[in-house]
């Protein structure tokens, strides 16, 4: 998935109209921006987002359950203490973002790419990943548990007590994982793909979690 680095790289950047106050529930968003909105709670749940930009916004405490995003470029925004819980994504991408402490449980991601993000303590527990890139990220105390994820990969990016229990896992792609450090859940990573230097890295968690002792004679 190609994304944009600028804004007026967008297929839809001529079509842009600003938008100056916060979404509100249920709310309609097609082709507008979002620019420099600091949002301190507040509660847009159910809104839908198409073809729609967010730049250098802050969400702290918002409530965006249940919200679409279709085709959605977002960049340089906080998302703190936000509900992106069962949320739908499609098409979507978020650069040089953070997120912390964000409900996404329940969420379905299709065709997502997170660049040069921070994600801190966000919960993605029994979400649906499908062909998502987390490029060049730092996912610190992310839980993945029970969630699905098909074709995600994560170059360049470190997983920092990252919790997998339960997950499935189908051409999970973390080759290109700098760290891959677990909390829990290495025995979930059947059908993950991994290189050669990364099994001898986690061969002894793995061995653990299996219940295998290693002893020299």
């Amino acid at each position: 998935m190609t994304v944009p680095e600028e804004l007026a790289d967008l297929p839809y950047a001529e079509l842009l109209q600003p938008h100056s106050g916060p979404p509100a529930d249920e709310g309609d968003y097609d082709t507008v921006h979002f620019d420099g909105l600091v949002l301190d709670g507040g509660t847009a749940r159910g809104a839908r987002f198409l073809e729609s930009a967010v730049t250098d916004c802050a969400f702290t405490g918002t409530n965006l359950r249940r919200s679409r995003f279709n085709d959605v470029w977002a960049t340089g925004t906080r998302f703190t203490g936000t509900s992106l819980a069962e949320t739908n994504w499609l098409d979507s991408s978020l650069t040089g973002c953070s997120l912390a402490g964000v409900e996404a449980f329940g969420s379905v991601l299709r065709r997502v790419v997170f660049r040069r993000c921070k994600l801190d303590s966000v919960n993605l527990r029994s979400a649906a990943l499908h062909d998502v890139a987390f490029e060049d990220c730092v996912l610190r105390d992310v839980d993945f548990a029970e969630a699905r994820l098909n074709g995600v990969v994560f170059p360049g990016s470190r997983l920092e007590r990252a919790r997998f229990g339960r997950a499935t896992l189908k051409k999970a792609d973390l080759r290109g994982a700098l760290t891959i450090d677990l909390a829990d859940g290495y025995e979930s990573l059947s059908g993950a793909i991994i290189d050669t230097g990364q099994l001898l890295d986690l061969a002894p968690a793995l061995a653990q979690a299996l219940g295998i002792i290693v002893k020299d004679r």
